[in-house]
């Protein structure tokens, strides 16, 4: 083969090389933290739900999102795709961090998501727990409700 071809040959291969270089160091660096895909995702999971307001962890791997009747709901990076789940109050523990910018949560029917997780800002992490109190005490408030309906219904009336 005469010198021009080597060339020719060895100035694509060089191009291919920057190309692909270049690519994989965009990819890596671009931000793939997106809340816009989250709800997106959230929303596809659960399509009943009305989502309020979300908040993502400080290095992107998880979202908690508050949906419109004081439930909260939990998304997990799972490399190519979101773990999307409604958060049962009463099967949760959640302890704060020293730090302030987080805390840990235990789930406790799906512990592979336990962990602690860390906000950009301490108002972020203590909005998310507040929503996770509230979820708490609203889950709280209506379990007393039904036993009480429970036990009207089951009792014979006085008027018969």
């Amino acid at each position: 083969m005469s010198l021009t071809i080597w060339i020719i040959i060895l100035a694509l291969l060089i191009a291919v090389a920057i190309y692909l270089w270049r690519l994989k160091r965009f990819s890596e660096g671009e931000s793939s933290y997106d809340t816009g895909q989250a709800i997106l995702d959230f929303a596809r999971a659960f399509p009943n739900e009305a989502i309020r307001s979300l908040h993502m962890t400080a290095d992107g791997n998880a979202v908690f999102v508050r949906l419109h009747d004081n439930k909260a709901g939990f998304m997990r990076n799972m490399g190519k795709h979101n773990a999307c789940m409604m958060l049962n109050p009463e099967r949760i523990t959640v302890e704060h961090l020293e730090s302030g910018d987080g805390f840990v949560v235990t789930f406790i029917d799906t512990p592979k998501y336990s962990g602690a997780y860390r906000f950009k800002t301490v108002g972020e992490a203590a909005e998310v727990s507040l929503w996770l109190l509230g979820s708490y005490l609203e889950a709280a408030d209506a379990e007393p409700d039904q036993p009480k309906e429970a036990d009207a219904s089951s009792s014979p009336s006085s008027a018969t």
